[in-house]
């Protein structure tokens, strides 16, 4: 579904991506993982066409889709959660899932119904602001939100972040639901909980990646996540 070779991705003169490379196949979970300023966030930047790479390719569902702009990802059935949370603080819960729903004008399962149905939590807030919303609670809407587009593939940067134990419990129930029907890429620092949720993971240093296996083989590799996950 999605494939990126040899990407080089730039922050002005700052070379931060050095030759990414990495697949996600249909009805898979892939993470990566690595720490802070490792280069994850830059990496799903660089595939949503937020930060386009300067070389490199990037191909999504067939079609090359290097430095196209993420409204163009977007039509084409990516969906993007990044890590500052953008909500609608004055509209309710509901309101901010419709208003995802009409924008994204795709057809699929996901409504809001059947989305409040999978975020109990969220189904108890349906007539709160957004703005009214804990961080964890506005994390989950964000996600929610997402789905509301119901997109081929849904790109999630650091969902964990800042969550209590309780909000990252319900997050990980909802994305083992969900990776039956949706291909997911997830960036993440809490390892632990990315590989549990994944197939696959890659793990990344220094804007190069180190190892790539399956989460069976990143979890019985002691040197790797002792040296690159701080585990």
């Amino acid at each position: 579904m999605l494939e990126v070779r040899e990407i080089h991705t730039y922050y002005g003169d700052s070379h931060v991506l050095q030759g990414v490379s990495f697949e996600v196949n249909k009805g898979e979970v892939v993470c990566l993982l690595g720490r802070n300023g490792a280069g994850k966030t830059t990496t799903m930047r660089s595939v949503m066409g937020v930060v386009p790479p300067r070389e490199g390719k990037i191909t999504f569902l067939g079609e090359e889709t290097t430095g196209l702009p993420p409204y163009r990802m977007v039509k084409k059935g990516m969906a993007y959660v990044p890590e500052d949370r953008r909500v609608f603080p004055d509209l309710t819960v509901e309101e901010n899932l419709e208003v995802a729903y009409i924008a994204a004008r795709r057809e699929g399962r996901w409504n809001v119904e059947v989305i409040l149905e999978l975020f109990p939590m969220l189904n108890r807030l349906r007539n709160r602001k957004a703005g009214h919303l804990s961080g964890g609670e506005q994390q989950l809407m964000v996600i929610a939100r997402a789905l509301m587009a119901n997109p081929a593939m849904l790109i999630l940067d650091e969902p964990c972040e800042g969550l209590a134990p309780i909000i990252v419990e319900e997050l990980e129930g909802v994305i083992m639901e969900i990776r039956q029907e949706v291909t997911i890429l997830l960036a993440e620092q809490n390892a632990p909980f990315a590989l549990r949720v994944s197939h696959r993971g890659y793990v990344i240093e220094k804007g190069r990646i180190k190892f790539h296996g399956t989460t069976k083989e990143l979890m019985e590799n002691q040197e790797i996540q002792s040296r690159y996950l701080a585990l």
